[in-house]
């Protein structure tokens, strides 16, 4: 005879009310700056403390679903990577197989993108992406981190697709991917290196030359990974 199943631990009771509350929200079509109903209501509505009710909003702040505007109430908020990228950057933490991860997803999504850039990207666009290079071509020759001009370079790659979803997903992984650990300076130890990476997908894309594009935005993140892949085996032998 196999043994009895132990029952199910219980939710808390604000992760109840937090449920309940994205419910209402779902059903009721709530989109950003709609107001819920008072705490007291909706306390009364599920049968819970005000306090449950106050945690529960407390969480769904955390998570960018709700904010509180002092002594007015509490309203839908707009959607934002902002409680996502935090999030992930701190459970992240300098975890290297993680740090991989997130780095190969980033490197999947631009390299598959790129092709759609040079299709659209403008000439003002690309002017900016050539300030940009320079800009890191005199930080890198005195031997100074660039890592603000590198994610304003990989953000200027992608604008001109006008995709918001594709932006904060860059912005998110690059940021976690740099808030991670101290990737930022096992990156720039060799910051004429990358700053030859970048000019080099500059060009092409200047060139609008697809295929040398994705090769060599390819090439970059292959550079980063065999730094990491050299991390994680020394950290595996001390």
């Amino acid at each position: 005879m196999k043994s009895i199943k132990p029952l199910a631990r219980a939710p808390l009771l604000h992760v109840s009310v937090q449920e309940s509350l994205r419910s209402f929200i779902d059903d009721n079509e709530l989109g950003p700056g709609s107001a819920l109903p008072p705490e007291g209501f909706l306390a009364q509505q599920l049968g819970v403390s005000r306090n449950s009710v106050r945690e529960a909003i407390k969480a769904l702040e955390s998570v960018g679903i709700l904010e509180t505007r002092r002594g007015i109430g509490v309203f839908v908020r707009a959607f934002s990577f902002a409680p996502l990228l935090d999030n992930l950057a701190y459970g992240l933490g300098g975890a290297l197989r993680e740090v991989e991860e997130v780095l190969e997803i980033r490197r999947v999504l631009e390299v598959g993108l790129i092709g759609k850039t040079i299709e659209l990207i403008g000439e003002d666009d690309i002017a900016e992406l050539k300030d940009v290079v320079e800009q890191m071509r005199l930080s890198a020759e005195r031997n100074e981190n660039f890592a603000e001009a590198d994610q304003r370079f990989h953000n200027l790659l992608f604008r001109c697709q006008d995709n918001k979803m594709l932006t904060g997903l860059i912005d998110v992984f690059w940021l976690a991917f740099y808030k991670a650990s101290d990737i930022v300076n096992l990156t720039s130890k060799d910051p004429m290196a990358t700053w030859r990476d970048h000019y080099d997908i500059y060009a092409a894309v200047a060139a609008r030359d697809t295929a040398a594009a994705r090769s060599r935005l390819d090439q970059h993140y292959d550079g980063i990974a065999r730094l990491l892949a050299t991390r994680k085996l020394a950290e595996a032998a001390d």
